[in-house]
């Protein structure tokens, strides 16, 4: 049986400790401002919080991007149609940053392929370079030399005089056979 231990060492805790006296002469002043602080300002602020918790889960939307609809170019725009020109070129503009993010993807996935297989990327990396090409070329023609100032109507026009040297062309090579 083990010894008892030192009682001179170990000493026995109080066999009831005192309680502090809730009841003083001068009220804490702390007290006072806690309670101001909380029936003031946190008790309206937790309720609204709540309330539009409550808001929330009752019309839970799942909000991942904003959808625009898809608005006709400028060709289908009458002649005095402000409000149609200017929807046309907010939608141009979309479509072009839609277009460099294309073009950045089909980068990013090019470089990454090239830093991964290293010295043999010429042969392992051929499709993603070819779709790198492919996307640069469509992006070019389409956005390539309209500036900083490039807009819908400019790249329109541009459009209307790749499509009629296009015809050019075709006709010159038919009448060459």
């Amino acid at each position: 049986m083990p010894e008892e231990p030192d009682r001179g060492v170990y000493r026995e805790p109080p066999r009831r400790t005192p309680a502090p006296n809730p009841q003083s002469a001068v009220p804490n002043p702390l007290d006072l401002v806690q309670k101001i602080f909380e029936y003031t300002v946190d008790a309206p602020v937790t309720a609204w919080r709540n309330f539009i918790e409550r808001q929330h889960a009752k019309h839970k939307s799942y909000y991942y991007h904003r959808k625009f609809r898809r608005i006709p170019d400028l060709t289908t725009c009458l002649e005095d149609d402000y409000v149609c020109f200017f929807e046309a070129e907010m939608q141009w503009e979309r479509d072009m940053k839609v277009d460099q993010e294309i073009v950045k993807i089909v980068q990013e996935r090019l470089s990454v392929c090239t830093q991964r297989e290293g010295e043999s990327h010429f042969q392992n990396c051929a499709g993603e370079y070819e779709k790198f090409k492919e996307v640069a070329k469509a992006y070019q023609t389409k956005y390539g030399d309209l500036g900083a100032y490039g807009n819908a109507r400019t790249c329109l026009m541009k459009q209307k005089q790749r499509m009629i040297a296009e015809r050019k062309a075709k006709a010159a090579a038919e009448a060459h056979h």
